[in-house]
């Protein structure tokens, strides 16, 4: 397969650019991601659709990813307690090399096709749940050989790629391949494609926890509040509310611990 992701970068001689010109560039590149996102909104939907539904079953959201691909879904999980109140153990993201990889680089676990299946049965994964495999070049063993195990097992999978025809949309029953084009700095998919990335995972996990109801109006009601930053906000939701003057809605939070057991208990 022809990786678009390996293309060579449509602009040369960067190094005798100014910052201007680099920055320049590197916006005009930038604004073709969401555009290659709403192209695939169609791929999106229904992936979405059927992660709500095993949610409401039981079910859990893994990501499993090498390198960029593995932080980007490490970043989206490890944010949804926080912002959703909901447990730990919902949204789960796994990366080749494990915790370490995180913050240093360990390149050579992604080659391990074996190893993603045993991060995934370390967490008890089965038939209720839904693992999405991100890669933008689409060819990372560990993610392909996670994809593959998980279909032999009955586990509904999808993906996130920067390619067309790539082996891990072939193990993915929900397969979105975004295509970007290539990147500025030749192969740097931490840029355009790692920005695609981002932006579906965000209408991934955002469009669930609306799913499961952990959204009224606009508001993240069930939110952990866990600074004065996020108690603030919850007291103004509750202003908002209620009607209530800052003083007493701030007590109600503090009596009942969330945003949405204050308000429900007016």
């Amino acid at each position: 397969m022809e990786k678009i992701t390996e293309r060579s970068s449509e602009y040369n001689d960067l190094e005798k650019k100014s910052v201007r010109e680099v920055i320049s560039i590197i916006n005009k590149e930038d604004q073709r991601v969401p555009l290659a996102v709403e192209a695939v909104l169609d791929k999106i939907e229904p992936l979405i659709e059927a992660i709500i539904e095993k949610m409401k079953s039981g079910g859990r959201l893994f990501y499993i990813g090498a390198g960029t691909s593995g932080r980007l879904g490490v970043l989206d999980a490890s944010e949804c307690p926080p912002t959703y109140g909901v447990p730990e153990d919902l949204v789960i993201g796994i990366m080749a090399g494990g915790e370490i990889a995180i913050r240093k680089s360990v390149e050579s676990a992604e080659d391990d096709t074996s190893q993603a299946w045993k991060d995934l049965k370390d967490h008890q994964v089965d038939e209720r749940d839904v693992v999405i495999g991100i890669a933008a070049s689409g060819t990372t063993p560990y993610v392909i050989g996670g994809l593959r195990n998980c279909r032999e097992n009955n586990i509904l999978t999808g993906c996130i790629t920067c390619n067309t025809g790539s082996p891990l949309a072939e193990n993915a029953d929900f397969p979105i391949e975004v295509v970007v084009g290539p990147e500025v700095v030749t192969g740097s998919t931490r840029m355009k494609s790692g920005t695609a990335q981002k932006l579906v995972l965000n209408m991934i996990s955002t469009s669930a926890m609306i799913g499961m109801g952990r959204v009224q109006g606009n508001k993240m009601v069930d939110m952990q509040l866990s600074n004065s930053k996020l108690v603030d906000r919850g007291v103004r939701m509750i202003q908002n509310e209620t009607g209530l003057d800052y003083d007493a809605s701030k007590q109600l939070l503090l009596t009942h611990g969330s945003v949405r057991k204050a308000i429900d208990s007016k």
